[in-house]
């Protein structure tokens, strides 16, 4: 009889890793499966799938294969900029990506929601020198195609959404702060991207309450330990932003 494993049961590590980091991957791994206001649950599998290809390509690693569905030309190849050559991305190939056909500044944005969650998941397992785990079977139904209303310009190449300007369906986005910091609403032209994103940095770094209330709970490492290991590794992966 063979016993199955839970997902993200992180079994053959001797790394100790918390249930709320455990929590959240799963948490990551359902929506990931689920239609989106764009892209099906076929597609954003597919979309993590080649977030892999990507990353085995920048590895010399053996191709892990496609996903379930198939993807605009200029959607795989959005995968494969932001993995494999991100300090290259420039305005002039934002725009050009989110004119071609089957894109537009809300796919690609969905996209890279998927591709930043499932890259940092799939890092977190690298990093315990651990196998990654398996995609899920995406759900079925199609995406709601649902833009938010208060989605503006504000400075940045896709437009987000201020606290102002939240209606009722992405209301809880920003956890009811008057104000938002810019990485945060980066990608609110998708709100449950945000969402996804905010659940992750709860679970391995600090929530955005305890960051505005300046509170430090206890961590093996200090705030200022974790920002200086923080800013090394974004300075090694070339991050900008």
């Amino acid at each position: 009889m063979t016993t199955m494993t839970a997902p993200f049961a992180y079994q053959h590590t001797s790394w100790p890793v918390l249930e709320r980091m455990a929590a959240a991957h799963r948490r990551s791994w359902t929506m990931l499966a689920e239609p989106g206001e764009w892209w099906t649950g076929a597609e954003r599998i597919s979309i993590a799938a080649e977030c892999r290809r990507a990353s085995a390509l920048v590895d010399s690693l053996p191709d892990p294969g496609p996903g379930p569905a198939d993807l605009p030309d200029t959607a795989v190849f959005a995968v494969h900029k932001l993995i494999g050559d991100l300090p290259n991305v420039t305005r002039e190939w934002y725009d050009e990506t989110i004119s071609a056909e089957g894109m537009s500044d809300a796919h690609y944005i969905e996209l890279l929601g998927v591709v930043v969650h499932v890259w940092s998941i799939d890092e977190f397992h690298r990093a315990l020198e651990i196998d990654l785990e398996p995609l899920p079977d995406p759900l079925p139904g199609q995406p709601s195609r649902i833009r938010p209303a208060g989605a503006k310009d504000h400075g940045s190449w896709p437009p987000t959404i201020q606290p102002e300007d939240l209606d009722e369906p992405e209301a809880d986005i920003y956890g009811g702060s008057e104000r938002s910091a810019n990485v945060r609403a980066a990608m609110s032209l998708h709100p449950d991207s945000v969402r996804w994103l905010s659940d992750l940095f709860d679970a391995h770094y600090l929530s955005w309450i305890e960051i505005a209330a300046e509170q430090e709970p206890y961590r093996v490492l200090t705030r200022p330990q974790r920002e200086l290991v923080a800013a090394r590794v974004s300075a090694l992966n070339e991050c900008f932003y």
